[in-house]
Formats: structure tokens, sequence, C-alpha cells
């Protein structure tokens, strides 16, 4: 198979070998994309390298003759947004999801869409937390929907219309399943409001606390997709939680 000017989202780049990079790339027609760019480590093909940066946009030539496309020329379509702190990590959880949940050679459009659309919000937002999990949320949603593993947020797995004032735990293969009140505490810590998943359903900026719930309802859902191998990212977020509030004691023990 043979690509020409094929547009795609770098999602990651490794060192190979002494001048090489391997990289995978989201592409608009072909889904997820093993490249192989020989000699492009070199003093000389810095433009190049530049253009094989995570986030970057580009359009690429390249021919698949094994698992790995043989990249011939790349091209940066515009300037990658300049993420740092907690939208650098926001980037690099997205970039991992789609590396982990995507397969190779799978189009999805809709995925494309839904990462370009995350990859502006996150530029957009990047000094606003709550705009920054809310823009996590949506992606979430849009990469599940985009895979076939989503589900409906107006509706329970029975069918039965969401209650804005009940709780609800995700369930990845049967949807929304509704907490009875006498439901264990760990249970309900991974539930979202009913008020939530509707709003995340139409697309509506949920309030603080029902964000945060959002958060713990859909992280259940991605770690079974993900085969129960959990992801960097989740771990180095919560190593920086962790160390956030290990600050936050010491100040208030002064």
């Amino acid at each position: 198979m043979r690509y020409v000017a094929e547009p795609a989202f770098v999602l990651h780049a490794r060192a190979y070998r002494e001048t090489s990079l391997l990289v995978e790339v989201l592409s608009a027609q072909h889904g997820r994309i093993g490249l192989l760019a020989r000699g492009v480590r070199g003093a000389r093909r810095h433009v190049l390298r530049a253009a094989l940066q995570p986030f970057q946009h580009i359009r690429f030539d390249a021919v698949q003759r094994g698992e790995l496309a043989q990249l011939h020329a790349a091209e940066a379509l515009d300037a990658a947004p300049l993420l740092s702190g907690d939208a650098g990590l926001a980037a690099f959880y997205v970039n991992e999801l789609v590396l982990r949940l995507a397969p190779r050679l799978d189009p999805h459009s809709d995925l494309y869409a839904a990462y370009a659309r995350a990859r502006e919000r996150l530029r957009l937002v990047q000094a606003d937390r709550q705009a920054l999990s809310w823009t996590l949320r949506r992606f979430e949603r849009d990469l599940l929907e985009a895979l076939g593993f989503g589900m409906p947020l107006a509706l329970d797995g029975d069918g039965v219309p969401i209650d804005a004032a009940a709780r609800y735990r995700l369930d990845p293969e049967h949807g929304p399943r509704r907490l009875l009140s006498d439901r264990g505490r760990s249970e309900r810590e991974d539930a979202a409001t009913g008020r939530a998943l509707l709003a995340l359903g139409e697309d509506r900026l949920p309030d603080e606390d029902d964000l945060a719930g959002l958060r713990r309802a859909l992280r259940p859902v991605l770690a079974h997709h993900l085969g129960g191998r959990g992801l960097k990212s989740w771990e180095l977020m919560g190593e920086l939680g962790r160390l956030a509030r290990s600050a936050s004691e010491g100040m208030l023990d002064r």
C-alpha cells in the first residue's frame, strides 16, 4: 500500500538504532499506522524530525510492505500546540489512549475528527483545569463511540430513561446501571450522577462535582477495554496528585 500526502496526527515517536525513528500516527483514511523513519536524526534532517513530534499535524508519503510503513517524506501542516503542565499531561493521556485502544490499519474517521477537536481544545483551555477535565471527558466519550464501545447516556442499560437525581455505574457491556442506596462505598465512588451523564450526552458542561464523578465512572470502562493493563499517564497523574496532597498537608502543618 502506498500513502501519498496522507494527513495524520503524530501520536508517538521513539529512537530506533542510531539515526532512525519509530513513529505512530493516526491517519485520516487508514487509522493508526506505524512508520519507520530512516535517517531522520542527523544534523541536516531537523525539519523532518520536528514534523514527527507528538501532537504534530502532518502530511506524509510512505509505502506499507509489512507491519511498518517506510516513511519517504513528511511535512508539518501547522504549528503543534505548545502545551506544558496539566495540558501537556492531558495531551500525553490522549495520545496514549489512542495508541492503546485504536488498532492499526483500521479506519476510524470519527476518531480522527475527535482527536482534532481535542487537540484544538487543549490548545485553547490549557490554563483552565476544569476546562481541561471537560475536554478529556468529551474525548473519552467520543473515542469509545468511534471504536464501537459507546453507550447511551440518556437511557440506562435496560432502556429506562436516566434519572438526573440518581447515581449510575457504567458497565462496559451493559451500559449505565442505577445504584441502589445501600451499595458499598467503593461502588458508589465509581458512579456518576444521572445529571452528569445527561450533560455528557448532550455535550453540556456539568458542574465541578459532577465532572469529577464522570472521570471516576469512565475510568473502569476504559480499563476494561484496555485489558486490565493501565496507562502510564494514569500512574503519573496519580503520583502528581499524591505529591500535591503532601505539599498541601505540609503547608497546613507549618
